[in-house]
């Protein structure tokens, strides 16, 4: 009998990169169950979809300041909706998406457990937000103690996220990286100015203006063109005169879908991820970005981040600032040769089949199954 597998994730999961490729992974040997907002991702066998309107993480504030937790957990809308609408014991297995899926996961009984795949340490998500630590923290870090060590595995995105849930909760969460679906491509030349690129979310604490000013301050003549999307718009406008002032060495881009951003970045040397330390989570990020320029066959620059840094460097394909400033940045690309480009193209393209997402999903397949053979 095939196994009922529901993937639930508190995201319009047709355009989450992270659950899509759960959905993909899972599909043709599971009876796969979605439950989230927006459309049905292709090929599931039934889509339970969270009404829009039915809002995700509106927490009641006296409910957190008094640290009635449970009470703000289970009247939260949209685990109330799931609570009210999706059956319980119906499924075998749940993959429940971070911290807040899993809970109601639990509730829902399934026959042989819960899986939880935790894209953050969860706890510090914005602890840049002001009161966080003080309000939010602790009510995220008794949902872990209260019910995430319940599940039956867990996963996570990174090495240093994955010990600090160690460290904190007592559970050991396997890596599972953002990493990019594979694709065939080769490296191409490397033009004359080396062409820059970065791509993600325009986000104040990423300060991407301090990547605009390194490009700037360069002497090598390499130019940098941006592909953001708008999270923070008033921010966007700012990088935008930053990039105007520049004289022509920055440009913004208006962002492409992730199906065509592959194919985009192609027509670039080199990939830029320098995000400084501003949080936690920050700090340990090994964000999707890496991926995707190794599959462009990209060199890829990076901070001085612990898990940014050991990737680019174990597998060859570009450097480490040696900090997180414009002039460390600068300093850098004045370093960097035409040779050195393609010599971190080359490797791009020979680890690009095990930096991809297929050598990643593997991790999933293993803690399904062996939930499925319980």
């Amino acid at each position: 009998m095939t196994e009922r597998l529901l993937i639930l994730s508190f995201s319009p999961i047709a355009n989450d990169a992270r659950v899509l490729k759960q959905v993909e992974a899972f599909r043709d040997e599971y009876e796969v169950t979605t439950c989230g907002y927006g459309d049905a991702p292709d090929g599931v066998a039934r889509h339970i979809r969270i009404p829009d309107d039915v809002l995700h993480n509106v927490l009641n504030d006296r409910y957190i300041r008094t640290r009635a937790y449970r009470l703000a957990y289970w009247t939260l809308w949209s685990v109330a909706w799931v609570r009210r609408h999706v059956p319980r014991r119906t499924f075998d297995i749940v993959l429940a998406n971070d911290v807040e899926a899993v809970p109601i996961a639990l509730a829902l009984k399934p026959a042989k457990g819960v899986h939880a795949d935790l894209h953050e340490y969860s706890p510090l998500v914005n602890e840049h937000w002001q009161g966080w630590r003080e309000k939010i923290t602790p009510y995220v870090e008794w949902l872990c103690r209260r019910y995430v060590t319940r599940a039956s595995s867990w996963s996570t995105v990174s090495g240093g996220l994955a010990r600090e849930y160690e460290r904190n909760f007592g559970f050991r969460a396997e890596l599972v990286t953002n990493a990019a679906p594979y694709q065939e491509a080769v490296p191409t030349p490397v033009a004359d100015p080396v062409r820059l690129v970065h791509s993600g979310a325009a986000l104040g604490e990423r300060r991407i203006e301090d990547m605009i000013d390194g490009v700037i301050r360069s002497r090598s003549g390499c130019t940098l063109d941006l592909y953001l999307t708008p999270n923070q718009p008033a921010y966007v406008d700012e990088l935008k005169r930053q990039a105007d002032g520049s004289g022509g060495r920055v440009r913004m881009l208006d962002p492409v879908p992730y199906a065509d951003l592959a194919a985009t970045l192609r027509g670039y040397d080199v990939g830029l991820s320098v995000i400084p330390p501003t949080t936690f989570n920050s700090a340990w990020a090994l964000p999707n970005k890496i991926f995707d320029y190794v599959q462009a066959r990209l060199g890829v620059i990076v901070g001085p981040s612990p898990e940014m840094s050991d990737t680019v460097e174990r597998f060859g394909i570009g450097v480490a600032t040696a900090g997180f400033t414009p002039e460390d940045l600068a300093a850098t690309l004045d370093a960097m040769t035409a040779q050195d480009v393609s010599a971190w193209k080359r490797a791009s393209h020979a680890n690009a089949r095990t930096l991809s997402a297929e050598s990643q999903v593997a991790v999933w397949k293993r803690a399904i199954a062996a939930l499925a053979a319980t």
